[in-house]
């Protein structure tokens, strides 16, 4: 067996193998409400084999929505339609599992597909009407961008509060893995970072200040989320810019999170700074989730460009990090987890579909048969008849 396809165990939850879902916003939902788009959208990755399907960020409030088109757990009417999701992966064999987030500065925005800048009132038009955004300071996001409103006291507490609430909700809803998203450059990612964290209260100044209202939620979320189910939380591991937040940074953050009672350390980089100061290609994110998980002792997991079954498989093997994320590639390859596993793991071909969902392995079982009979196709011998 592959250590990738080894299953793993955190807390009371076993996952089938080290392979998740990376959370990737849709931009589909209809008043915070998912529609069937997302569910056809999380079941063929319960299907397709991976062992954790994280449902991407859903906000905390209305006005931590990045787009229109978020999902949101700030009502109990979001609920309804999130449990039928998690219940489905879960029948499946894979874990449920789904990030909270408030997108801070970066709220208000287009969808990406629309034009993925800020709303302008020519947006209100067509319904989609901007609204004002909060951050840690006063600091936009980029040039024609909204200048958002620094939290003080009172907005500070209110933000607290609908973490919980999202969390509470996320639980009834039935899922196993809560994540907590401080990456990207949203409201968490802004208080950690010196680049947009100009405050001179107990929320600003050193690390110590910078990481104290991403640690209360985290300490929050944990006394809520119950002792059986894991904790994780995704980190901009380094800021696109090296004057911003170091691997050094995120280290100190990842043990105080340890300490705290978080189980995985979700590993990105960027959001914040630009552009890219950073080493960018194939797995450039997986040695920040090597020297978290060393210097921190937390469980890690890796993420950015990871497109090849071999590529994962050493991440694994090697112990650079305990879960692999695919994002992208899942979106090209649905089934990526399977292929994965026939490719590490298969040794008889007349049954290397037996791990598939028994709806597809006994069709594509026959299929290989008749295939290794015919040869491979090639356009001289691929014809009918031939």
């Amino acid at each position: 067996m592959s250590k990738l396809f080894e299953p793993f165990s955190l807390r009371g939850v076993e996952f089938r193998n080290r392979l998740a879902l990376s959370p990737m916003c849709q931009y589909e939902a209809k008043d915070g409400l998912v529609t069937p788009f997302h569910g056809v959208h999380y079941g063929k990755f319960a299907l397709g084999g991976f062992g954790l399907v994280m449902v991407e960020a859903a906000a905390v409030s209305p006005e931590g929505r990045i787009t229109h088109g978020d999902i949101g757990l700030w009502h109990g009417a979001h609920v309804e339609g999130l449990a039928a999701i998690a219940a489905f992966i879960k029948r499946q064999g894979a874990v449920p599992g789904i990030q909270i987030a408030h997108a801070g500065p970066k709220a208000s925005m287009q969808r990406p597909y629309d034009g993925d800048g800020p709303l302008t009132p020519a947006d209100g038009v067509s319904g989609d009407v901007p609204w004002p955004v909060v951050s840690a300071s006063a600091v936009p996001v980029d040039e024609d961008w909204q200048i958002p409103h620094e939290l003080d006291a009172s907005g500070i507490a209110t933000v607290r509060a609908d973490f919980a609430a999202a969390a509470r909700r996320a639980l009834k809803a039935g899922f196993d893995v809560l994540e907590l998203h401080c990456a990207h450059g949203f409201l968490l990612n802004s208080f950690l970072s010196q680049l947009t964290n100009l405050r001179t209260d107990e929320y600003g100044g050193d690390l110590e200040g910078r990481m104290r209202l991403p640690l209360e939620i985290a300490r929050e979320l944990r006394a809520i989320w119950p002792a059986g189910k894991p904790l994780f939380v995704r980190v901009s591991a380094v800021d696109g810019s090296r004057d911003g937040v170091s691997i050094e940074d995120s280290v100190l953050f990842a043990k105080e999170l340890a300490g705290i009672g978080v189980d995985v350390i979700d590993c990105s980089s960027g959001g914040i700074g630009g552009p890219y100061e950073y080493p960018n290609g194939y797995g450039y994110q997986v040695p920040y989730a090597e020297r978290i998980k060393r210097d921190a002792e937390i469980h890690t997991m890796a993420v950015g460009l990871i497109v090849d079954p071999i590529q994962a498989e050493r991440i694994v093997a090697s112990g650079q990090a305990d879960f692999v994320a695919i994002g992208r590639e899942a979106l090209l390859e649905p089934h990526f987890a399977y292929r994965a596993q026939r490719v590490l793991e298969a040794t008889d071909l007349d049954s290397s579909f037996n791990g598939w969902p028994r709806q597809y392995g006994w069709w594509l079982n026959g299929r290989e048969k008749r295939l290794r009979l015919l040869g491979p196709w090639a356009p001289s011998t691929g014809d009918v008849g031939q």
